[in-house]
């Protein structure tokens, strides 16, 4: 277990085992029930390590979970240009641990608020909170977006703008149900389809063609 990701649940974790002890002194059947939920909460918040393929074109799911589906559309928020969407629903039985789906530095990262309904519904995308996240090196930019759904009420970033990362590696999380989305370039060869289940940091989901010209360029000041 990594240590950074079970600090998130640390209070879910004090007030189950309050729970479990003072339900002891009741009866052993509720001790039991709460000391299941406790097990449950550590397989939720499961983090494993993960190798991600080091080759620069090959690009990897940011997030563990089921391709909702896959559209190409104006990506109006930041680089305001046309890009193929991945939509990928965690289910509560999916790793919440969001990874870089590149090597790159995070050049922006925006939270919005925003509604809680189903990570599911097709208009979750621009009712739901989110947190959007751009990831960019000299070959290409890449737009990732943390959405809530009806469970999930927290997404939690351990990352910031400036930061370096390497491919898979961690940059948050979406505490229970919800959905992650990320925008590519149209010229990157699409590897998975829509019912497809994935596991960010690892599963390869496109791969850049050999030869690139400049990837789009997006400079943000706060």
């Amino acid at each position: 277990m990594r240590l950074q990701t079970l600090l998130e649940a640390r209070w879910i974790f004090v007030l189950l085992v309050l729970l479990a002890i003072a339900s002891s002194f009741a009866t052993l059947w509720l001790s039991l029930f709460f000391l299941l939920l406790i097990f449950c909460t550590l397989a939720f918040f499961r983090d494993p390590d993960r190798p991600a393929p080091t080759d620069p074109n090959l690009i990897v799911a940011a997030a563990d979970g089921t391709i909702t589906d896959v559209i190409e559309l104006d990506e109006n928020e930041v680089l305001k240009a046309k890009m193929r969407r991945v939509g990928i629903f965690l289910s509560i039985f999916d790793v919440h641990t969001n990874r870089a789906p590149i090597d790159g530095r995070i050049i922006y990262r925006q939270h919005r608020e925003g509604l809680y309904v189903d990570a599911r519904r097709p208009d979750c995308s621009e009712k739901n909170e989110s947190m959007t996240w751009v990831i960019q090196n000299p070959r290409v930019t890449i737009v990732v977006r943390q959405l809530t759904g009806a469970i999930a009420r927290r997404i939690v970033a351990w990352a910031k703008i400036g930061d370096e990362l390497k491919k898979g590696d961690r940059f948050g999380m979406i505490r229970f149900g919800s959905r992650t989305e990320l925008y590519l370039p149209l010229n990157a060869e699409l590897l998975v389809k829509a019912g497809d289940h994935v596991l960010g940091g690892s599963t390869v989901i496109a791969r850049l063609p050999k030869a690139v010209g400049e990837a789009v360029s997006f400079t943000y000041n706060q």
